[in-house]
């Protein structure tokens, strides 16, 4: 349902918006007749000296005396702030590898080969002595998860913080009315992280080490690889493979992403006397999302590190309102705006994860500088 209704909203855009360039064309191959309340077509290059009048706006010395002073076009910069825009992260699987699996380093201990010709190792240490089990030295290490509970979850960040432009330029004049059309863009970095916790069912591996009937150390021993310390050898032995139910996954999962967006409509432009000045337009816009869906958790004191990246498409449609102050001396506004965009949702996905980036409702708040000429 939610995708019909992305797409009858921006078969809507597009249609406004080739509905003003049709006007448009039509506009440019009439003669203009003598109706005086008639829109005015803004020319390329024209010229219009100033002209006695008792208009209340030439009272207030707002004149049209060329096309920069009939501010036909614009082009403004500024930042703006992203809100309502949520990530879900979600895993799709029955069973997950451990990216330190098989490593030196265990949960309990480590065992750094030396690679010397006798397969002896000074460089290793343990936690407890319940790992010792007569001439050998067991280490364990999860190996891989099945999620329980808490596989999916939603966040949101509070705001983000970008930077958006646009140009825009008038086709028609009416007095103090401007029609024409806005060609905007915006980037904005994205970075929402969850940290709740899941339970999972963790496979842990037991290895076992021969110490080669050495006099143990006492437990959380840490030798080094250049000492003269005990040695055992640096070779494993898988002894079991046990299931832990209802194991904790703490730590983080993140999208970490630009998203870039293209827009493009009719724009409406109103003088509301000397020094404010309103706009509004509306019409399709394009998205562009690039960056990574990262994790790093703890399993079992065992650390579970990766990352996914890929870059999305996605489209839907805008609807953006101005408010402009004339600057007095000065052929520049300052501006505030709001944007409401909907796009698609943008989605990260690799062995099992997904994270997916949910732009149906983003709000813009905007604020900047604007040159008309």
């Amino acid at each position: 349902m939610r995708n019909v209704r992305d797409r009858d909203f921006f078969t809507w855009c597009l249609s406004f918006c080739f509905a003003g360039v049709a006007l448009a064309a039509s506009a440019q191959s009439q003669t203009p007749g003598p109706n005086p309340s008639a829109p005015i077509e803004v020319p390329p290059d024209a010229t219009v000296q100033p002209q006695p009048s008792t208009d209340a706006w030439d009272r207030w010395g707002i004149q049209k005396v060329s096309q920069d002073d009939d501010w036909t076009r614009h082009f403004r910069i500024g930042a703006m702030v992203g809100l309502n825009i949520k990530a879900n992260f979600s895993m799709k699987g029955n069973l997950f590898n451990i990216s330190s699996a098989g490593s030196e380093v265990y949960e309990d201990g480590y065992v750094h080969p030396s690679g010397n010709a006798f397969g002896t190792t000074t460089d290793w240490g343990y936690d407890s002595a319940l790992q010792i089990s007569g001439s050998k030295l067991l280490m364990h290490q999860a190996a891989s998860f099945s999620p329980t509970s808490g596989g999916s979850a939603e966040d949101g960040g509070s705001a983000f913080v970008g930077f958006d432009m646009a140009y825009g330029g008038n086709l028609w004049d009416w007095g103090h009315t401007r029609i024409g059309w806005e060609l905007g863009f915006g980037l904005l970095p994205i970075n929402i992280t969850d940290n709740k916790p899941m339970s999972v069912t963790v496979t842990q591996n037991t290895y076992s080490f021969d110490t080669g009937g050495i006099s143990m150390p006492d437990p959380r021993y840490q030798g080094r690889p250049t000492a003269s310390g005990p040695a055992i050898y640096s070779d494993r032995t898988l002894e079991s493979s046990d299931l832990i139910p209802n194991v904790p996954v703490t730590g983080s999962r993140t999208l970490d992403v630009m998203l870039y967006t293209v827009r493009l409509g009719p724009s409406v432009y109103w003088d509301l006397n000397k020094d404010i000045g309103v706009s509004a337009s509306a019409g399709p816009a394009l998205g562009i999302v690039s960056g990574d869906y990262k994790y790093d958790e703890i399993i079992l004191s065992t650390p579970n590190k990766g990352q996914v990246g890929a870059t999305d498409l996605v489209y839907g449609g805008y609807v953006n309102a101005t408010l402009m102050y004339h600057v007095p001396g000065e052929n520049g506004d300052l501006y505030l705006g709001a944007q409401f965009m909907s796009l698609g949702n943008a989605t990260f996905s690799g062995g099992g994860r997904e994270g997916r980036l949910n732009l149906g409702g983003q709000v813009y708040i905007t604020a900047g500088i604007n040159w008309p000429f």
